[in-house]
C-alpha cells in the first residue's frame, strides 16, 4: 500500500510549484529563457511557456497515482511501495528545481550557473535511481522494460541490479562533470555518452541473460 502522507506531499509539491509560478507570473517579462544550449547560448520564448514546465508537476502527480492502478502487475507495487513513493517525491522536487531555475534566471539573470545546477540535479537524480532500482519488482510502468525483463522475473532482477550500478555511476560522474574545468559543450558530450552507455548495457545484458535462461531450459 502506498503511504498516504507521502502521496499528499507529492500533490502539495506539485500544486505548490504551479501556485508559485502563478504568483510570480505578473512579474515576468514578455520573453523568458526556455533553453540553455551546450555552447552557452540561451533560447528565449513567450513567458506563457512557464506554465508548460510548471504544469508538468500536477500532471506527473496524477500519473504517478493512476498508472500503477492500471498496470497488469499492479500487485507488485506493494512490494516496493516505499521506494515508489520516494521516487515520486524526488521527481516532484527535481521538476520544482528545474522550474525554479527558469524563474530565477528570468527575474535575476546570472544568479545561478545553469549548467552546474542542472548537472548536479540530474546527477543526484541518477544517484537516487541507482540506489532504488534493484528494489523495483516486475511491472509495465517503472524500470528497465525490455521484452526479456518483462518475460522473466530472474532476468528482471539481474538487469535492475546491473542497471542500478550503471545509473549510480552515471550520477557520480554527473556530479564530478559539473565541476570539470572544460567547456560546457565538451562536458555535455561526455555526459551524453555516459547516459547512453548506462542505458545500453543493461538492455543488452537483459537479452544475454534471457538467451542463457532459454538455453538452460532447452538443455
Amino acid at each position: 500500500m502506498k503511504n498516504k502522507k507521502l502521496r499528499i506531499l507529492t500533490y502539495l509539491i506539485a500544486f505548490g510549484t504551479f501556485l508559485l509560478t502563478l504568483i510570480l507570473y505578473p512579474m515576468l517579462p514578455e520573453q523568458i529563457p526556455t533553453h540553455w544550449n551546450a555552447d552557452g547560448t540561451v533560447t528565449y520564448g513567450a513567458r506563457s511557456t512557464i506554465f508548460f514546465t510548471a504544469g508538468l508537476n500536477p500532471l506527473f502527480a496524477f500519473l504517478f497515482d493512476i498508472l500503477p492502478k492500471i498496470d497488469p502487475r499492479r500487485q507488485n507495487y506493494d512490494k516496493f511501495g516505499g521506494y515508489y513513493d520516494s521516487f515520486c517525491i524526488l521527481m516532484q522536487v527535481f521538476m520544482l528545481v528545474m522550474n525554479g531555475v527558469i524563474l530565477t534566471e528570468t527575474l535575476r539573470p546570472g544568479t545561478l550557473s545553469v549548467p552546474i545546477t542542472v548537472m548536479l540535479g540530474v546527477g543526484l537524480l541518477f544517484l537516487f535511481l541507482g540506489n532504488i532500482m534493484p528494489k523495483f519488482k516486475s511491472n509495465f510502468y517503472m524500470g528497465i522494460k525490455t521484452p526479456w525483463t518483462i518475460s522473466s522475473e530472474e532476468v528482471w532482477r539481474k538487469t535492475h541490479r546491473l542497471g542500478g550500478k550503471c545509473f549510480f555511476l552515471v550520477g557520480l560522474l554527473s556530479v564530478l562533470c559539473a565541476f570539470l574545468p572544460f567547456k560546457n559543450s565538451i562536458i555535455f558530450g561526455i555526459y551524453t555518452v555516459f547516459i547512453l552507455i548506462a542505458c545500453l548495457i543493461p538492455g543488452v545484458m537483459s537479452y544475454v541473460w534471457w538467451r542463457q535462461e532459454q538455453n538452460n531450459k532447452e538443455a
